[in-house]
């Protein structure tokens, strides 16, 4: 490791916040209250599937590079998939599981998974990861919604690189949201205007909470909504009820909850999370069904906060291609992968370069569904 001392750390309170914040680039996932909250509330850990396994990188007594890594005993709650590469290891005779995952558990958010002041750390952090795959037998390593440039990076090394895609609202310098309108075509503006409205006369109010005016009671409500979605989605949620708490002590700063009220009392809600250049939508549920309030709490609030705020992008979680008739455009999002079996390496490699071409198509026909005027 070139002087460079590699550790892991069975929870991320052994790495002082300052130390492991001072690292990254402010992405409101990868920072030390987030992971902790994790732990603390007990939705990683023991008996989750998801271990602590993070790892830092020393030079000089300093820690100089970090990253969260989980050990998985499954593929739950990652949004890039890879049951079918389980199964085929597992027809081969290989055991697939435990897996090494660099990721923020439960998170289709784009970001640093690889957090360093000198980018030329990134390839000796993937390295010291394989490192511990090896000597902890695991099949191998996976970093899921990385940045590009950490993409490239690994490729450099033999880390396979994987493009899917995500629906992401980008800001083009819109002042206001009739701004963002008059770029679409006469008849989508139309229909967003109109949806908007119908959303909006559900018979109650829409709330922005932030900061100090985020209650316990607020947290009550929503944890009421997550339930719902959760058991009508995937059949148990993966946050325990105590992580909406510890967001509540250490993380109010961080999250905007778009909360919708009828008669004093709250029937939806979206949470979000804020970051230095985006506003992340995480959560949506609801105890009252009103037509196109889901699209509005969701989709069309953040795009309002985004313009308001000056930020450049909505990022608004993972599927969905009816984001685009909101003006979600599809992006290309990135992944990096190794397994320590050669030949299932190889043939891993194979399929991703199929992929990779296929999801480019995919993302350029998608681009037309866009509700954007067309030029010429």
């Amino acid at each position: 490791m070139n002087a460079l001392t590699l550790s892991t750390h069975p929870s991320i309170a052994a790495i002082p916040p300052d130390t492991w914040d001072g690292l990254g680039d402010g992405n409101p996932f990868t920072t030390h209250r987030f992971l902790l909250a994790l732990e603390e509330s007990g939705s990683v850990g023991r008996g989750t599937g998801w271990q602590p396994l993070h790892v830092t990188l020393e030079e000089g007594g300093t820690v100089v590079a970090a990253a969260p890594l989980y050990a998985k005993s499954h593929s739950q709650g990652e949004y890039i998939f890879d049951h079918a590469w389980a199964e085929a290891y597992a027809r081969a005779g290989g055991q697939y599981y435990p897996k090494l995952q660099g990721a923020v558990p439960f998170t289709p958010a784009t970001g640093a998974r690889l957090l360093a002041r000198d980018p030329a750390m990134r390839q000796s952090l993937l390295a010291g990861m394989t490192r511990v795959a090896e000597r902890g037998g695991a099949s191998g390593v996976h970093v899921t919604f990385c940045t590009e440039a950490e993409a490239e990076a690994g490729a450099a090394i033999g880390f396979l690189p994987r493009v899917t895609q995500q629906f992401h609202w980008l800001n083009r310098g819109y002042r206001t949201y009739d701004d963002f309108l008059g770029a679409l075509s006469s008849r989508k503006r139309k229909d967003l205007r109109k949806e908007r409205a119908r959303a909006q006369d559900f018979g109650g109010t829409i709330r922005h909470l932030t900061g100090d005016d985020l209650k316990p009671h607020h947290w009550d409500a929503f944890w009421r909504f997550y339930q719902d979605t959760g058991s009508r989605k995937w059949g148990r949620p993966y946050l325990t009820r105590a992580f909406f708490d510890c967001l509540q002590q250490t993380m109010r700063d961080d999250i905007l909850l778009v909360l919708a009220e009828r008669d004093g009392r709250p029937i939806a809600g979206a949470l979000n999370f804020l970051g230095p250049d985006a506003i992340y939508g995480r959560y949506w549920g609801c105890v009252e069904d009103h037509p196109f309030l889901h699209f509005e709490l969701c989709y069309h609030q953040a795009i309002d906060v985004a313009i308001a705020r000056g930020l450049s992008r909505v990022e608004a979680g993972a599927q969905g291609e009816h984001k685009l008739a909101r003006g979600y455009e599809p992006v290309a999002t990135h992944s990096l992968h190794w397994v320590g079996d050669e030949g299932f390496l190889r043939a891993l490699a194979d399929y991703l370069d199929r992929e990779r071409a296929a999801m480019g198509e995919e993302i350029e026909a998608l681009a037309d569904f866009t509700p954007f005027r067309k030029e010429g």
